[in-house]
């Protein structure tokens, strides 16, 4: 493999030395007209959310939450960027429940996120952080095995709830098909993950969707990147927003320690994670490659050879998906292959190591892949495989969000860090 160092020389890097003189949670940011609240306490939000708030351990706001929680339910539009794993999620949904009025009983907010998974996991939080609110209705709107038929899912609906969380599809299916889901007491609508949200996948149905909501609704985006083109469709139907991004250099969490190894080719790459086997199984690791195909063929080798590992990606069922998800989250299991399916707002606090297999074919995608390690300040680990046509990729991403990764060393301890 060429030397690589010497041909990384570009933009400013974010290196141990700048990142000591940032606060502990990433508090440095690019925000506009945005008050700092430096406790949940003087956000000034009910006293039955702030006790769901403490419940799920939350003991300070992260930097996000410090911004957000009170822009989102005073009624602003909002744009939102934050590194994965800073509280983004609980921001949100803390500033959506405080805006409801449980004494009507009708839609007033819509969350959507772009996979099932990150819907139900957006679904408990709201759960969480409302359960002492007294009334409150969250309603799951999403397809799959073990869901609620559209019939069902109808009659629910109709039955009133305050808040709908789903995908883009249901959702609109719901509104402008079955007419099942009425939407003329809608306040708000968050895009989680908006980025993803308002690419070419999303983007028409959200366009769709947006014609049937009322014209004084309230728009929030939330996402780890916001790249330009997003934000250039958010000026087609947003009013003032307020902005909070954080700069590109800072979106690599502080907390990840990020390496390389040098496998040279791709028929390695097996072979130096059976290697790394020994101690990925005294920690929690997520392994992530670029194809459905490629994690169940590694799973087999890893499998024939004695070791131990989970398989997650989108041709499996959705059954057999959420009993993996739940299986790793308890610590059942500890070492999952998955593709990018997880590797946004798929929270697991016990994952410290993260493994690029495959480097991602989209560079934000490497964001939101390592932050499914570090989760809100914790310490984590993110390895990367490099093959030798891997190196135009690998110097991209470095330059992309200014930082470096180094050379794992042979003698590398994985649990500590």
């Amino acid at each position: 493999m060429e030397k690589v160092d010497d041909e990384r020389n570009g933009a400013p890097l974010v290196g141990a030395k700048e990142e000591k003189e940032r606060s502990a949670d990433g508090d440095e940011s690019e925000d506009v007209g945005t008050e700092v609240y430096n406790t949940f306490d003087d956000m000034g939000v009910k006293e039955t959310l702030l006790r769901g708030i403490y419940g799920m351990g939350y003991e300070r706001p992260s930097a996000i939450q410090k911004r957000a929680i009170v822009p989102v339910f005073r009624g602003h539009d909002c744009i939102c960027q934050s590194q994965s794993g800073t509280g983004k999620t609980a921001a949100f949904c803390t500033g959506v429940l405080e805006r409801m009025d449980l004494s009507l009983r009708e839609a007033q907010a819509i969350v959507l996120s772009p996979t099932r998974e990150l819907a139900k996991q957006t679904y408990n939080v709201l759960s969480s952080i409302g359960s002492y609110m007294e009334g409150i209705k969250v309603h799951l709107l999403i397809g799959g095995r073990g869901q609620p038929s559209n019939r069902t899912h109808a009659q629910m609906l109709e039955e009133g709830v305050h808040v709908v969380v789903g995908t883009p599809g249901r959702v609109l299916q719901m509104v402008a098909d079955l007419g099942a889901l009425r939407v003329h007491a809608l306040k708000m609508l968050v895009l989680d993950e908006a980025d993803e949200m308002l690419s070419m996948g999303f983007q028409e149905q959200i366009y769709d969707l947006v014609k049937y909501l009322p014209e004084e609704m309230q728009l929030c985006l939330f996402s780890a990147t916001m790249p330009g083109e997003a934000l250039a469709l958010t000026k087609k139907f947003m009013r003032n927003p307020v902005t909070i991004l954080v700069k590109r250099e800072d979106v690599t969490l502080l907390g990840i320690e990020q390496f390389f190894v040098n496998v040279e080719r791709e028929e390695y790459k097996v072979g130096t994670l059976m290697d790394l086997y020994e101690q990925l199984t005294i920690t929690q690791a997520v392994i992530f490659c670029n194809m459905k195909r490629k994690c169940d063929w590694i799973a087999e080798k890893m499998t024939e050879n004695d070791f131990t590992v989970s398989v997650l990606h989108g041709e499996m069922d959705q059954q057999d998906r959420d009993l993996v998800a739940k299986e790793f989250r308890s610590g059942t299991s500890r070492v999952l292959i998955t593709t990018d399916v997880l590797a946004r707002g798929f929270d697991c606090q016990q994952v410290n190591l993260v493994i690029n297999y495959d480097l991602p074919r989209n560079r934000e995608n490497y964001i939101h892949r390592i932050g499914r390690s570090g989760r809100f300040g914790r310490k984590g680990v993110a390895i990367n495989f490099v093959t030798a046509g891997d190196l135009r990729t690998m110097r991209d991403i470095e330059s992309y969000y200014h930082t470096l990764w180094t050379e794992m060393p042979a003698d590398f301890d994985i649990a500590s860090g």
